[in-house]
């Protein structure tokens, strides 16, 4: 089975800087380091398989959301690399990359450019992701007057339109009402049956016994298990 991406070594820093008094900057002759480095992820590695779905899962913190940013392409690691040779698409953030000026339709062309697919090709399933969206009734209006609800619902169902053979999804089935949320499963259960490549971070345990092939748990930006999906649930709950 061949692998659609490969986490080797993955560190990333970030600075955490302390805002100093008034009194502090008058008093400091020795130009003190006021800010601190903070490891968000520290020497990640495991593959992905060609049809599998891994799981990522983490107390809030854990550094889910960084790697997944990396993963994608969002960000860029500190040390390390990621080997991603498959066409990706990454559900991040609610309306990430949405223009809020733009209407819901112009989002879609705008989207699914920055997702790689043409505009010919975004033409030919625009119709398909405007019923999937289910806000056909608002696509001709900005987006900065959507809900959050309307902004996953346009944001998944682009994603999923755009052909991808590695999908990432961050904690965005949480919005939503129930009816959405199982349309969004639903549909990431199709992508399963066509050989599909998926990493889910989610909270919900239920979505990673029943979705996952195997799960990595991260805490405090390190893996402390990968493997087996009931192993690695094991361990989250053991976090103490």
């Amino acid at each position: 089975m061949s692998t659609v991406v490969s986490i080797e070594n993955v560190s990333r820093e970030f600075r955490k800087y302390y805002q100093r008094t008034f009194k502090e900057f008058l008093t400091d002759r020795h130009a003190k380091n006021f800010n601190k480095v903070f490891m968000a992820l520290e020497n990640i590695t495991f593959q992905v398989k060609d049809g599998s779905t891994l799981g990522l899962l983490g107390r809030n913190g854990s550094g889910k959301s960084t790697l997944l940013k990396i993963i994608s392409g969002v960000l860029t690691p500190s040390s390390g690399q990621v080997i991603r040779p498959v066409s990706t698409a990454a559900l991040l953030e609610l309306g990430a990359g949405f223009q809020p000026e733009m209407t819901g339709l112009e989002n879609i062309l705008l989207n699914s450019s920055i997702l790689g697919r043409s505009r010919k090709d975004t033409e030919l399933v625009i119709d398909d992701i405007i019923d999937f969206s289910g806000i056909s009734e608002f696509i001709d209006t900005p987006v900065k007057f959507y809900s959050s609800g309307m902004y996953a619902r346009l944001g998944f169902a682009i994603a999923i339109h755009t052909d991808p053979e590695l999908l990432l999804v961050d904690e965005i089935l949480a919005v939503g009402d129930g009816p959405f949320q199982k349309k969004c499963l639903d549909r990431i259960k199709e992508m399963q049956n066509e050989g599909r490549s998926i990493i889910l971070v989610t909270h919900d345990i239920g979505t990673i016994q029943n979705f996952c092939d195997a799960a990595v748990v991260l805490d405090k930006g390190k893996v402390i298990a990968q493997g087996d999906t009931k192993e690695a649930i094991d361990a989250y709950h053991a976090l103490p």
